[in-house]
């Protein structure tokens, strides 16, 4: 695999497979600092950092480097000080994801692995070691539990039509604004619930949710994962105009701008997302 146009659909699968597996180990990593003391220090940006994002995405960083040599990965613990613009075939990492919710003690938080090919995410996995569950897609998105650290078997999974008695959306603890707000009001939300990091994507892709809205900042490495696994799972993630996210776009600032995932395309139209990308601080850049 050396290009973004060599890559065949059984070799995204058996990619997509790997990276359920180094999300999985990484996970366990997690699982030992999680509700543990766990060190932790504020980036330049106001967001945290703690020892359990750095070890897990050094586990990561060195199993992809074996397994997949000469592809560049973009994490978010070394982009902090890397301003390479990636290459077209690269991966996305975020190693902990929902950190503040990790800190609290609370099991929303993942590990989001994506291989990036052009603009477009190709396989992804994206694991929840809190609670037990793991994703991962190449052209089709299957879950598994995660067992003794690893992938169980997976059975695949598919977003469900919009329900006629309305929608289950999914928002942040920590994160709203007045914008998403406003899109979920133009749609028949019949409830809310509250989730943590991108477990949100995971639990569209299985048919569990149906909308999150995001119009405040993430950051590349919070959706590409997710957005492949709903995307393949049968829904997709549009942005302004209802087209897809590009990634590597945006050379070191990595920030996305306003988007939803929704497990029915049908109801992509009747979204109003603002066209602006967000100006607040990089630290509510998390999903």
């Amino acid at each position: 695999m050396t290009s973004a146009t060599t890559i065949s659909e059984p070799e995204r699968e058996r990619i997509a497979a790997a990276l359920a597996e180094i999300a999985c180990a990484a996970g366990e990593i997690l699982r030992r600092y999680h509700r543990a003391p766990c060190p932790h220090a504020l980036k330049p940006d106001g967001s945290p950092s703690s020892a359990a994002d750095t070890e897990a995405e050094d586990l990561i960083v060195e199993a992809l480097a074996g397994r997949f040599p000469g592809i560049a990965v973009v994490a978010e613990e070394r982009a902090q000080t890397d301003a390479t613009r990636p290459a077209d075939l690269f991966f996305l990492v975020d190693p902990l994801d929902g950190t503040r919710d990790f800190l609290a003690g609370t099991p929303d938080y993942s590990v989001n692995i994506a291989l990036v090919s052009g603009a477009r995410p190709v396989a992804a996995a994206l694991a929840a070691p809190g609670l037990g569950r793991v994703w991962w897609a190449g052209a089709a998105t299957v879950e598994g539990a995660v067992v003794a650290g690893r992938p169980g078997a997976g059975r695949p999974v598919h977003t469900r039509p919009a329900p006629e008695a309305g929608l289950v959306a999914l928002g942040s603890r920590r994160h709203g604004d007045p914008e998403t707000a406003a899109c979920l009001a133009a749609l028949p939300v019949l409830e809310t619930r509250q989730v943590g990091s991108a477990l949100k994507f995971g639990l569209i892709a299985a048919g569990e949710a149906d909308i999150y809205v995001r119009c405040g900042p993430t950051m590349e490495w919070d959706t590409a994962a997710g957005d492949h696994i709903v995307a393949a799972a049968g829904g997709c993630v549009v942005v302004p105009g209802g087209g897809p996210i590009r990634y590597g776009q945006h050379g070191p600032d990595h920030r996305n701008g306003p988007f939803a995932a929704l497990g029915d395309p049908a109801l992509a139209p009747r979204l109003a997302l603002p066209t602006s990308r967000p100006t607040v601080p990089l630290s509510a850049a998390h999903p």
